[in-house]
């Protein structure tokens, strides 16, 4: 079957087999050719300069912060661009977590986390007397409602989650639990990482308070991010960061701050990155969701159906909804096996995918992670299946 983006991927070469976008997607000409157009014809900074290459790329660098908003239905003022998941996360947890917590307040999270959205939290609840409580997943590993409303309680202050597990591609069901969150007054701060990328967000229907995604993964260059927050919260918070472009005025015994969101951006920030998401969202959004969607599902579907029936396979999450299988081949340590796959062209993931509580609640000590996306086709399915029989009966002649 005729895949109409998978040409404009030029990573993909005859004998390589991409199946890693979970931890990073690869980057369509237009993202490459719009960060060359940065370091080749302007390469300077953005907000100083009133000479013409500053200002086309201040105007750029704008652009995509109004490409970004719009992308999820915020105003520019309410994005953050930020390093990524992690940093804006880490924002969040020690400006506004720091801010709104005190002893005994209680932080919802959940064993299917990422760590970038779960240890920022367990610092601050250190350092505020906060307990963090865990929502109990069901039978499959899955986030339920029913699940998270036995936690929840008139001492919940936050609830940190992510939207779409990077390990198991589970969707949390976050609109009910917003709202009920809502309705003990307290907030909810989204992973949205594996997310931004499968589903069409929508900040202001979804009524959540901040959250946070990398543009790596949703086809942009590396180094950027954005955090979202209702304004009315982000004008609460105090920088975590100080330095040049973010503040107001500097006396030598006090200091004031630029309004949100430059408040947040101190110093020199990743502009060629920046005009690169701008490209990758341009790109998403031409090619569209669902029509991406459909295609992940495709694929995967193949994949799957066709792994199960290995014997020798063990697959730990039934039915993502997001192209990731989570797997293991019986008796062979996972690190051995992604071994076999990367001399075969395959690049999958082996370890814990950053997400060690995943891997405790599985009782395993790492496993391999296959994802898709846009770009991915029936072919790779087929190469997965074919590499996986060879690595088992390779890994049995071995003795394992």
């Amino acid at each position: 079957m005729n895949n109409p983006w998978r040409n404009d991927f030029p990573q993909l070469h005859d004998g390589y087999t991409y199946l890693d976008t979970a931890a990073m997607s690869l980057k369509p000409q237009s993202v490459i050719d719009a960060v060359n157009h940065y370091y080749r014809d302007l390469s300077v900074n953005i907000h100083r300069g009133f000479y013409e290459a500053s200002i086309e790329t201040t105007e750029l660098y704008e652009a995509s912060r109004k490409t970004l908003a719009a992308f999820i239905n915020a105003f520019p003022e309410e994005t953050v661009f930020t390093r990524g998941t992690t940093s804006s996360l880490n924002l969040v947890a020690s400006s506004f977590g720091k801010m709104v917590l005190k002893p005994g307040d209680e932080i919802i999270t959940s064993e299917l986390e990422h760590n970038s959205s779960f240890l920022p939290w367990q610092v601050i609840a250190e350092k505020t007397g906060a307990v963090l409580r865990f929502i109990p997943l069901d039978e499959n590993g899955r986030i339920c409602v029913d699940n998270f409303r036995k936690v929840l309680s008139a001492k919940t202050k936050i609830v940190a989650l992510t939207y779409v597990s990077n390990v198991m591609g589970y969707i949390t069901p976050v609109e009910e639990i917003i709202k009920l969150t809502h309705e003990q007054g307290a907030y909810v701060v989204l992973d949205a990482a594996q997310a931004v990328q499968h589903l069409s967000i929508d900040v202001k229907k979804l009524d959540v308070d901040f959250l946070a995604f990398s543009g790596h993964k949703m086809l942009g260059p590396t180094g950027i991010g954005c955090l979202y927050g209702k304004k009315a919260l982000l004008d609460k918070m105090e920088p975590t960061e100080f330095g040049g472009d973010m503040n107001e005025d500097v006396d030598k015994y006090s200091s004031t701050w630029k309004e949100t969101p430059y408040r947040f951006e101190a110093g020199t920030m990743p502009v060629s990155a920046a005009i690169g998401l701008k490209a990758a969202i341009e790109y998403i959004s031409k090619a569209k969701i669902k029509n991406i969607e459909n295609q992940v599902n495709m694929v995967y579907s193949n994949a799957y159906s066709r792994l199960k029936e290995i014997p020798g396979v063990k697959i730990y999450n039934q039915g993502a909804d997001t192209g990731i299988i989570a797997f293991n081949l019986e008796n062979i340590p996972a690190h051995d096996a992604v071994s076999f796959y990367a001399e075969k062209g395959v690049a999958i993931r082996a370890g814990q995918h950053c997400a060690q509580l995943v891997t405790r609640w599985l009782d395993i000590p790492s496993c391999l992670r296959a994802s898709f996306y846009l770009y991915n086709d029936i072919s790779d399915a087929d190469i997965l299946v074919k590499t996986t029989i060879e690595a088992i009966e390779f890994f049995h002649k071995l003795g394992f």
